[in-house]
């Protein structure tokens, strides 16, 4: 039995899914999606029946090219504006935020087609630094464009994933609508931050493992544990140690993020593939911790378990790294659909009874 549907939406940037099945949640209807890297891609016709094409360079597509929609919903990317990405750039002495020529301008893309199509709504994601990047420049410049130019109004606002999933997720989310409604953040209902721990997430003994994971190797029935591929080498393990030790010598707050079962871990990135560091579950006194699992992973970014994860673990740690925390987004669409609505039920108004509605 096929879902109802209420509105279109196209899928920007789309990586492996994550805003897509917020919105499939809310009753969207995805007509068409981009997405340029191939693992992504791979990941993301494993999960969602493909009726339409995946395009994939945004810069190599004309905005009238694109089908027409009522939502549309983009992640640019955020390594021109984060953090760790404008430090990376400028330590290599390379361009970062707009100047960044391969990331930076994607957004004027987004305004492309914003400016060409007029959807009645969008939902624009990019990490919180976005907000301070280049002394609040790049933001000013955002928000020129979507309001004064493209003339939608918009509501940002920086939501912490914390009690949503196990971990300490901030991300900024940009609601616009082509014309006035009773939209307010103030509507947005958070659990509480313990509302889930690590442990929510975390491989159990007994657990109904999918044949998909077994296949995989993340857990080990016999021994009722992840595998122990995940646990940390010792030479890798003293090297962390060593590396954290030095720098809190100095004054710096670098480190590992040793996590239990009763933890919030800190922000999963796209690096995590390389060590772990920045989550590493415990074990128990005298042994070294582990890695979390690609399905872990999923489930710490709010994936379910019939998720299916094609790739290698390094690429479903990178693609974990990147994407949106799933049932933020869904919060967010739910909030979003009655005035999605109203704006196209107004649309299908005659002209005189628009005026006056």
């Amino acid at each position: 039995m096929e879902r109802e549907t209420c509105f279109s939406f196209v899928d920007l940037f789309a990586g492996i899914g994550g805003i897509r099945k917020g919105f499939e949640s809310a009753g969207g209807r995805c007509v068409w999606t981009s997405e340029w890297n191939k693992y992504a891609q791979q990941t993301y016709r494993e999960n969602f029946p493909m009726d339409h094409d995946l395009a994939g360079d945004i810069t190599q597509i004309a905005p009238e090219d694109v089908p027409d929609h009522d939502v549309l919903l983009a992640g640019f990317p955020c390594q021109p504006f984060s953090i760790a990405g404008v430090s990376k750039k400028n330590s290599l002495g390379m361009a970062h935020g707009f100047a960044c020529k391969a990331q930076g301008t994607l957004f004027f893309d987004v305004a492309n087609i914003i400016r060409e199509k007029r959807p009645v709504a969008f939902l624009l994601e990019n990490v919180k630094n976005l907000e301070r990047h280049d002394k609040g420049n790049t933001f000013r410049v955002i928000m020129e464009v979507l309001e004064n130019e493209l003339g939608y109004r918009v509501y940002p606002k920086v939501v912490d994933a914390k009690g949503f999933v196990p971990q300490h997720r901030e991300r900024i989310y940009l609601v616009g609508f082509r014309e006035e409604t009773a939209f307010s953040w103030e509507d947005f209902r958070k659990p509480e931050p313990d509302a889930k721990l690590l442990g929510d997430i975390l491989h159990i003994r007994g657990e109904n493992v999918p044949e998909h994971d077994r296949e995989k190797g993340y857990y080990d029935e016999r021994k009722g544990r992840a595998s122990d591929k995940y646990t940390l080498s010792d030479k890798l393990w003293s090297y962390l140690q060593n590396y954290a030790a030095k720098h809190k010598a100095k004054g710096n707050g670098f480190g590992f993020g040793l996590v239990t079962r009763k933890d919030t871990a800190r922000t999963l990135s796209a690096r995590y593939y390389k060590d772990g560091s920045e989550i590493l579950v415990s074990r128990g006194p005298g042994r070294n911790p582990r890695r979390l699992t690609p399905r872990e992973c999923a489930r710490l970014m709010g994936y379910p378990d019939d998720f299916v994860i094609p790739v290698s673990d390094t690429q479903a740690y990178k693609q974990f790294g990147n994407s949106v925390v799933v049932p933020v987004i869904e919060k967010i669409a739910e909030l979003m659909k009655p005035h999605i609505i109203t704006l196209m039920e107004a649309e299908e108004l005659p002209e005189q009874l628009r005026i006056t509605a």
